[in-house]
């Protein structure tokens, strides 16, 4: 069994070049969801999830999709 490696808010954000309020937002929204600390309950993301999301942004098979999907909730942000 391989232990995940969780990243905090500010780092995930850091990571994929957004803002911790946009990662909050997405996570609201269920577009993109964190994980819970189990002792103080922050946001967390786990490195296979920024992967996933980095892969599909950077040429993924469903590039186009996941493109769209970006670019969607960058404005949805933005309109909030």
């Amino acid at each position: 069994m391989t232990k995940e490696i969780y990243f905090s808010i500010s780092e995930a954000a850091d990571i994929l070049g957004v803002s911790s309020l946009t990662l909050r937002n997405w996570d609201k929204s269920g577009k993109f969801p964190a994980h819970r600390h189990p002792m103080n309950n922050y946001r967390v993301y786990k490195l296979s999830a920024l992967e996933d999301i980095i892969n599909d942004i950077e040429g993924g098979t469903n590039k186009s999709n996941a493109e769209k999907l970006i670019k969607k909730l960058l404005i949805k942000h933005l309109e909030d």
